[in-house]
């Protein structure tokens, strides 16, 4: 019996993998969107994920230009066929989705589809978004049939059904992250209270010795409102980190540098290694990229952090030819790249390489047991 060009027991195995690769939930939606659209052979694929609103809240396609993505507009509201999957949780198969009573157009520059092939995405009885195909591709369509075949939309339930449990699993590894940074910030704040507290408390009693001297001993008396004037200053420094570094660094209003350089200091008052920060002369990059060098910076800070017992941590960020250049070593105990790839242990790696290749960009990894671990991952210039 002939398949359609990918949809062989290997394919649908490379498809549930790749989901399966991906930790971020953004990154697991353009995986579960592209593999879709391959598998089946359909020119167009398009996931979405429902907002309280009317809305969605994100909503990732494949198959469509950037520029034409951006001349479509606005996201889609959640209205004919889409609000039906979302509402009745249930597939839709259409010959021509133009000619159901449900389709209520779409802008100027949106492409034409006519075939469609849509399910909900479901986890028990929530319905947590809606994967749907358009256009099928090198197939014959008979007069009056669908390019999506039956066979299509059993395949196209497999993949939604794994596509559930990988998101899934991506929405908890973002809460756990979540919640972890929100436990240094917590350490961070307890620290720094203590340390302005005891600022305080010293603050106070030398001032009470200094008006206890004033009147017998002006010049002692005056030795230690010097004191009190540089403890002040300390203290301030003390409060002016807590609001610095307790703040949540934006990338949007900050910028690349500024954030990271704020992650940086709040891993470094919350572990007991060494964090350190230095930018040498780099510019604004586009938003995709400063992305994906910051979470490429936090994965890998992660790691060395959380499992090579590194005394000091160092991350730089510098112009490299017209490009960009991160850099993130420890002196930990390092490990066998090939061994870990081997044991199926990626340590984030797979992640960081699919997240710098996404923006043009290349990733490198320097280590062995003993030795540390430096890695480096360059984006070029525009």
């Amino acid at each position: 019996m002939s398949q359609g060009p990918r949809t062989g027991l290997a394919a649908v195995s490379d498809a549930l993998l790749a989901m399966s690769r991906h930790l971020e939930v953004r990154d697991v939606l353009k995986t579960i969107v592209a593999s879709a659209r391959e598998l089946l052979g359909a020119q167009y694929a398009a996931l979405g994920v429902p907002d309280d609103h009317g809305g969605f809240a994100q909503f990732v396609v494949d198959g469509v230009s950037d520029d034409q993505w951006k001349a479509i507009g606005p996201l889609p509201r959640q209205h004919g066929i889409l609000a039906a999957m979302l509402r009745e949780a249930r597939p839709e198969r259409l010959a021509d989705v133009r000619k159901d009573p449900r389709f209520e157009g779409w802008p100027s520059a949106h492409p034409d589809m006519s075939d469609f092939l849509g399910l909900p995405i479901r986890d028990g009885d929530e319905v947590i978004g809606a994967l749907f195909l358009a256009n099928k591709q090198n197939c014959p369509k008979l007069e009056g049939g669908c390019g999506f075949t039956e066979q299509d939309e059993d395949l196209l339930a497999i993949l939604a059904q794994h596509a559930a449990i990988a998101l899934t699993n991506a929405r908890l590894y973002e809460r756990s992250r979540e919640l972890t940074i929100a436990e240094e910030r917590s350490r961070l704040a307890h620290e720094l209270h203590d340390a302005v507290s005891q600022k305080l408390f010293s603050l106070r009693l030398t001032a009470q010795a200094a008006a206890a001297l004033v009147d017998r001993d002006p010049a002692r008396a005056k030795g230690e409102l010097q004191q009190v004037a540089a403890l002040a200053a300390e203290a301030a420094d003390e409060l002016r980190a807590a609001v610095v570094e307790l703040r949540p660094a934006g990338l949007d209003e900050d910028g690349l540098v500024a954030t990271l350089r704020t992650h940086v200091q709040v891993l470094d008052r919350a572990h007991t290694a060494r964090v350190t920060f230095d930018s040498q002369g780099v510019r604004a990059l586009p938003s995709a990229q400063e992305e994906a060098v910051l979470r490429v910076a936090q994965e890998a800070l992660h790691n060395a952090l959380r499992h090579s017992a590194a005394q000091h941590v160092r991350v730089t960020l510098a112009r490299h030819g017209t490009g960009t250049l991160l850099r993130v070593t420890d002196d930990g105990t390092g490990f066998d790249p090939k061994a870990v790839r081997r044991a199926g242990r990626h340590l984030g790696l797979v992640s960081m390489r699919d997240r710098a290749s996404g923006v043009g960009g290349t990733l490198t990894v320097e280590s062995a047991p003993g030795k540390g671990t430096t890695i480096e991952m360059e984006v070029p210039g525009g």
